[in-house]
């Protein structure tokens, strides 16, 4: 089954995919678009290779076999220098935020900036200023180090830096992860702002039923190996499939639909 549709532009194609570690087969074959303009959120239990499918689509990790296309290019077979240019179309919001400690909020807003532009500093100071105001939080903020924010402005501020060369593309891991539900409400909301905004693409990994109802156009749903549902969440919550049942409409999955 592939999982994805062939009637709007592509952005990213997943293609016989093969993962391994060792023994262990993290995916086997797996087929999976993301379509221009959507937001396509991957689910799954624990260890069913979420967070590694990121990782192969944002060119931090090689398949074992299969291909893997980002933004028309074969992600998996690029040279260093073709790679680098299409990283720079693509932002990333890792899990934890993976903020530099030593920098203030400002300063790592603007690294992608002093990294790959040629712009001024004073230019790239209120670029970066912009990006923080996009995400929500107030100038002041940019004097801050990370340890000086809460859960919820460090997402922010790593969501600030994922945007900061403008991508089209854009891939969130885990983005409500240790947030309250006010707070990852609030998150959501933004996401969905973003999105609308700058009109980006967006590939969620998420745990977060809530979240899931919320934001996504459609919803894989990975396990034993393989995508076991694709589709919009309310088409995937119909499946008799007991695997998906108890992912959906266990006691969480309920909880995010209203049904006591």
């Amino acid at each position: 089954m592939l999982a994805g549709t062939s009637n709007n532009k592509l952005v990213v194609e997943v293609k016989e995919m093969t993962t391994r570690f060792g023994d262990k087969l993290v995916h086997d074959r797996i087929n999976l678009n993301v379509c221009r303009g959507e937001i396509l959120a991957i689910v799954g239990g624990s260890g069913s290779g979420k967070s590694t499918l990121l990782r192969e689509m944002v060119m931090l990790q090689k398949p074992t076999s299969g291909s893997v296309r980002v933004l028309g290019e074969d992600a998996t077979g690029l040279a260093d220098a073709p790679a680098l240019a299409l990283r720079r179309r693509i932002g990333v919001l890792f899990q934890y935020g993976a903020l530099f400690g030593g920098l203030t909020v400002l300063q790592n807003v603007a690294a992608p900036l002093r990294e790959h532009t040629q712009l001024s500093h004073a230019l790239i100071d209120e670029i970066a200023m912009m990006k923080l105001r996009l995400t929500g939080l107030s100038p002041d903020t940019g004097a801050l180090f990370p340890s000086q924010l809460s859960g919820g402005m460090r997402k922010r501020a790593a969501l600030s830096r994922a945007i900061a060369l403008d991508p089209e593309l854009l891939f969130l891991d885990e983005p409500t992860s240790g947030l309250d539900p006010v707070t990852a409400d609030a998150l959501d909301e933004l996401v969905l702002q973003l999105k609308a905004s700058l009109g980006l693409t967006i590939v969620i990994v998420t745990h977060d039923i809530d979240s899931l109802w919320r934001v996504a156009d459609r919803a894989v749903l990975l396990g034993d190996s393989c995508i076991l549902a694709a589709g919009t969440v309310a088409e995937i919550v119909q499946s008799k499939d007991s695997r998906i049942i108890s992912f959906f409409q266990g006691p969480r999955g309920r909880a995010a639909r209203g049904i006591v």
